[in-house]
């Protein structure tokens, strides 16, 4: 039992959250109810949640070493010892395998979004998560991917501002996960994450500011050609200065265990999906 429970959390299935992302093109373009939708995400949306556990694997591969100076991360199955190096890349290559495979039973393009992402996420963890600001934008770039293959498969048209605000969010997100690493580890931050050695002092802070003011005016531009959505905007503020308030006092900056661990956010979020969901199909 020990051994699935490490399997289990190696493979991070509450982060496959963020494959959700998938779904916003139809949820938001009005498509989402109609009948075979949700069925029609289902096979997309495993193929992503295999490529991003997979992803997550290759990085604790890389970070097994440097895991053992986080307070938190120390404990990850890599880190401690609980799942051997080579059963880690056994599982990791069987991961990417059956995600690419899944995805060819979807379509071409899809295909090539599910592999431009372990592209990305391969890159990110050898070198790329070394450069600074390069790595915000690889994380920002999965995001998009995710945003750009459910517009393909639900062959649904991702316009300008909600692309842009998809990039800004992302970046916003890492920009505040960074910060709040570089605060709890302090002194012992650049043992656990290189690239935080190159974020200067106020560097992070002030990507988190411009890139949350940045979200909020394409979000607004976004809703002004979705007029009923007009009124989910001080909600996104609320939310944005939220999830700063959360950073700037030292919590963790993840953005998913914010979301589920916060209960400010997890209300903010449950709101805005209510308040679009009404707006669009009310």
């Amino acid at each position: 039992m020990k051994f699935i429970a490490a399997v289990i959390q190696l493979l991070r299935p509450h982060q496959w959250l963020k494959n959700l992302m998938i779904f916003f093109p139809p949820f938001l373009g009005g498509t989402l109810l109609t009948q075979g939708m949700a069925v029609k995400g289902a096979i997309p949306f495993i193929a992503f949640s295999l490529a991003s556990s997979a992803g997550y694997l290759i990085n604790d591969l890389m970070d097994r070493e440097s895991d053992l100076n986080h307070p938190r991360k120390s404990n990850r199955p890599l880190a401690s010892g609980a799942i051997s190096v080579k059963i880690a890349k056994i599982l990791a290559v069987f991961l990417a395998a059956s995600a690419i495979t899944v995805a060819l039973s979807v379509n071409t393009i899809f295909t090539a979004l599910v592999l431009a992402y372990l592209s990305v996420s391969v890159a990110y963890s050898c070198c790329l998560k070394n450069m600074p600001v390069v790595d915000l934008f690889c994380i920002a770039t999965g995001f998009l991917f995710r945003l750009m293959a459910g517009g393909e498969v639900f062959d649904v048209r991702v316009s300008e501002w909600l692309f842009l605000s998809v990039l800004l969010l992302a970046l916003f997100l890492s920009a505040g996960k960074r910060l709040s690493e570089k605060q709890m580890l302090a002194d012992t931050a650049d043992d656990h994450r290189k690239v935080l050695a190159h974020y200067p002092e106020g560097f992070l802070d002030g990507v988190l500011f411009m890139t949350g003011s940045a979200v909020l005016v394409t979000y607004t531009m976004y809703t002004l050609s979705h007029r009923t959505l007009l009124y989910t905007v001080p909600l996104c503020c609320f939310g944005l200065l939220r999830y700063i308030l959360r950073v700037k006092a030292g919590l963790n900056g993840d953005p998913t265990e914010s979301l589920l661990r916060d209960p400010w956010l997890l209300v903010v979020g449950a709101g805005w999906c209510v308040m679009v969901g009404w707006g669009i199909y009310g």
